[in-house]
């Protein structure tokens, strides 16, 4: 699978723009906000039906109209797939695959996968453990739709569940029978996602430590362990012990939306202790085994998406990284930097063909055409 063109209407910086992609190596350079990264992230909607960096659609509108259009066409067993996404403020967004409109969103999620890799990914090692679930659940919702569903049913019953400790609190009436209903859902639907947590995180530490031993010559020992309140104890019994602790909170202290997962470096925390470049090669390796499990899911190769990756990057891990996006196992290959001479030398340096996009305040054009 690869995307052969890529159209803008309207979308951030962009009043239009038209591109025809290679099936290799593309890579995008130009100065510090001239609209690289806008064009990874309209690739990622594409695939992911929305933003890499903000939620809300329409912020994405180009500043001064209504709405933005983004079409692209991919390759997918030599079959042409079009795919069409548009914005308009105050509606709703519509999605279409090859003229008809998707009726759900998450029935696009995962029919073209895609992996980004950017400084923004800092949030998953720096922030809180919801970024960590979330890359959790991003990589299995991309094989798995009943696990998107889950999820959706899993927090429609915790905001249940919360409210109801809330009105608890301020009416001073408790019925134990509403929440214990309550509690059986919430453990129905919870256990099923902590399964399918566990068993993801049991074949994917294995390809992380692949990558990161590649990525470093191995010899930094890194760690990368699941952290669950299920995986010793029972969800229910959880729940019934947790009672009187969350209706003082006036919120569900315990359940799989309070999963994490640690990472370490020679037994440390990763966030305190690893250097910026160590924390780079990290998130680097997650990405790669992001890519590396979603292949073996999925059956074919994904996009790989690489925003300004060489900052931070020592040369050494800067070519092993490209001499290993380039070979055989990976496939189309997006890359943005602020240098094409240095984008030049890396992939001379390493016999790989790579077609150069200059960008620049907003117009794009493919070097040599």
């Amino acid at each position: 699978m690869y995307l052969q063109q890529l159209s803008l209407i309207n979308f951030k910086n962009y009043t239009g723009a038209e591109l025809s992609f290679s099936e290799g190596v593309n890579a995008f350079t130009g100065n510090n906000g001239a609209g690289k990264t806008n064009l990874l992230d309209a690739i990622h909607y594409l695939s992911l039906c929305k933003s890499y960096f903000n939620t809300i659609d329409s912020q994405q509108i180009k500043q001064g109209t209504d709405f933005f259009i983004i079409n692209g066409t991919f390759d997918k067993n030599d079959i042409p797939e079009r795919i069409a996404c548009s914005v308009k403020r105050n509606q709703k967004k519509v999605f279409k695959r090859n003229k008809k409109e998707y009726p759900r969103l998450a029935d696009h999620i995962g029919q073209f996968p895609l992996v980004m890799v950017s400084p923004y990914d800092a949030s998953i090692i720096m922030e809180g453990s919801e970024e960590r679930r979330k890359f959790m659940d991003n990589v299995i919702s991309q094989t798995d739709h009943q696990y998107l569903d889950e999820l959706i049913t899993y927090n429609r019953i915790l905001l249940n569940r919360n409210a109801l400790l809330k009105t608890i609190a301020e009416t001073g009436r408790f019925d134990p029978g509403l929440l214990e209903v309550l509690d059986e859902q919430l453990v129905s639907s919870g256990n099923r996602i902590f399964e399918k947590r566990r068993a993801f995180m049991e074949s994917f530490t294995g390809i992380f430590n692949t990558y990161y031993q590649f990525l470093t010559e191995d010899v930094e020992k890194v760690e990368l362990v699941y952290e669950s309140q299920l995986l010793q104890n029972n969800f229910a019994a959880l729940l019934i012990k947790a009672t009187e602790k969350d209706r003082v909170l006036e919120r569900t202290t315990m359940g799989i939306h309070r999963d994490d997962l640690q990472f370490s470096i020679h037994q440390m925390p990763l966030k305190k202790f690893g250097s910026q470049g160590q924390q780079k090669s990290f998130l680097i390796a997650l990405k790669l085994a992001q890519y590396n499990y979603l292949q073996q899911q999925k059956g074919f190769k994904p996009l790989l998406l690489l925003d300004d990756i060489f900052d931070k990057l020592d040369e050494n891990r800067i070519t092993k990284l490209m001499q290993l996006v380039s070979q055989h196992e990976f496939g189309q290959v997006f890359i943005t930097d602020a240098s094409a001479g240095r984008v030049n030398r890396i992939f001379d340096a390493i016999s790989v063909d790579v077609k150069l996009f200059t960008v620049n305040q907003g117009e794009v054009y493919a070097q040599g055409e």
